[in-house]
């Protein structure tokens, strides 16, 4: 995989309460999530990130979820379209933050795509169709991704909200997948790491240049990955799992 050297986070606003969220775990505590998000950022760095921190965003209450705004390769920065007409507001902050690394391309109407539905593995793209992604905009960044020499495969999601709530390299040809995506031709190729349902949450775990970064309270989780004889961090996420939030929504990373 390549070796990240940069990342961009948004600072959650004092509306983050006001998300968008299924979970039914309660309102996040401001003062916590602010703590928290601080940590992740600071961790980050400690892997050896430059990381850019954006201010609030007023009025979009799910803005620090920033990788659902944009897809980000060596060759391009692409500007998604969030499924969720409220966050669509969010990429237009995002821009100028981009096009001082990468050359922009966009994802048009009537196409929808969240960042948290792609994910890079095995030197290939899989992209996620969910309720918020959908079949134009996948075939969007398709073919952008293909003009730069990258293949893709579509996923069908099915339940949830992102693909990567269900699927995420663990660096190499190692991937933490929940209950459901272990079986069937798509990951066929890779080492999954099936988690249990009681679990699934950890499977948004990141890797950041051979480290992983994962949510801390899965002792479980945290045997099996132990297992691949790499470091893991582990952060408490307790705030932003209460908006459907995880550890890779709240970076762009590259």
């Amino acid at each position: 995989m390549t070796e990240f050297k940069r990342a961009i986070v948004r600072i959650p606003g004092p509306d983050a309460a006001a998300g968008l969220t299924t979970a039914g775990l309660g309102r996040p505590d401001h003062s916590l999530l602010l703590s928290q998000h601080s940590v992740y950022v600071e961790t980050l760095r400690r892997l050896g990130l430059e990381v850019e921190v954006l201010p609030a965003a007023s009025g979009f209450p799910d803005s620090y979820f920033i990788e659902d705004t944009a897809v980000v390769t060596p060759e391009v920065a692409m500007i998604a379209r969030p499924g969720a007409p409220s966050r669509r507001g969010e990429t237009a902050a995002i821009e100028p933050a981009l096009a001082k690394h990468r050359p922009l391309a966009r994802i048009e109407p009537p196409g929808t795509l969240d960042g948290g539905d792609v994910l890079f593995a095995g030197g290939r793209f899989f992209v996620g169709l969910s309720e918020r992604t959908n079949e134009d905009g996948a075939r969007q960044l398709g073919r952008i991704l293909e003009s730069h020499g990258y293949s893709w495969t579509a996923v069908q999601v099915g339940r949830g909200l992102h693909l990567k709530s269900f699927v995420n390299t663990l660096g190499g040809r190692n991937l933490a997948v929940t209950a459901g995506f272990e079986s069937g031709e798509i990951f066929r190729e890779f080492n999954r790491i099936v988690l249990d349902p009681r679990d699934g949450y950890a499977a948004n775990t990141l890797w950041i240049n051979g480290t992983l970064i994962m949510p801390k309270g899965f002792p479980r989780v945290h045997e099996k990955f132990a297992d691949l004889g790499l470091p893991i961090i582990e952060i408490d996420t307790s705030e932003m799992r209460k908006m459907d939030g995880g550890l890779t929504c709240l970076s762009l990373r590259f």
